[in-house]
């Protein structure tokens, strides 16, 4: 005969609740530094052979969405500006702030390229950081902090009209450079832009054109 039981069937402890503790290690970044001074002049000389119009240049919100979508990672982004005058544009950097941007205005009484020494500066400081790093500049003055950033697990990018681009930059694409276009790839305009430039075929559209 199988034995009774006249109380419940008796059932195995719960399993306590034990919460994850927090990680230690940050969630991994992309440093997306502005080098507004070049873009605006290569806009300005080289595409639009004229002082661009406020509607003319680059919506830098579109800038940062291209550039957290691009690795799907949060991102820093740093605007450099030229405040060597002793003025700063407030319009225009209260609209970076409120855009999220963290505005770097730099000023000397020399005669170097403070825009250009601060983002070698910076480039350098994330040498020695963890993160992934986009810059948005033509400049080959960048090249050898570029090329030092090379070489490990980080990704780094180049942000510009490619047909603008240092020519040595190219040389650094063996190495894991990433070049992207500011229009094509980051759709940083609004309309069109008047440039004659190769095109890769899986980028045509037609549409532009008619």
């Amino acid at each position: 005969m199988s034995p009774s039981f006249d109380g419940p069937t008796p059932t195995a402890a719960p399993t306590p609740f034990v919460p994850t503790p927090p990680s230690d290690v940050p969630a991994r970044r992309t440093y997306l530094l502005v080098d507004g001074e070049n873009i605006d002049a290569t806009l300005g000389m080289n595409v639009l052979n004229r002082r661009p119009d406020p509607q003319e240049r680059p919506r830098w919100d579109r800038v940062t969405g291209f550039a957290q979508k691009l690795w799907d990672q949060e991102v820093v982004p740093l605007f450099f500006l030229n405040a060597s005058s002793g003025q700063m544009p407030m319009a225009f950097v209260q609209a970076l702030m409120a855009m999220g941007y963290k505005p770097i205005p730099l000023a000397s009484s020399g005669t170097e390229k403070v825009v250009d020494v601060g983002i070698q500066r910076t480039l350098d400081a994330l040498a020695d950081r963890e993160g992934d790093v986009l810059l948005a500049s033509h400049d080959g003055d960048f090249l050898p902090q570029i090329e030092a950033l090379l070489g490990t697990d980080r990704r780094v990018g180049l942000l510009a009209f490619r047909e603008f681009v240092n020519g040595q930059f190219a040389q650094l694409a063996d190495q894991g450079l990433e070049t992207f276009d500011l229009e094509g790839d980051a759709d940083a305009f609004t309309a069109p832009l008047p440039r004659v430039r190769i095109i890769p075929l899986d980028e045509f559209d037609p549409l532009r054109y008619l």
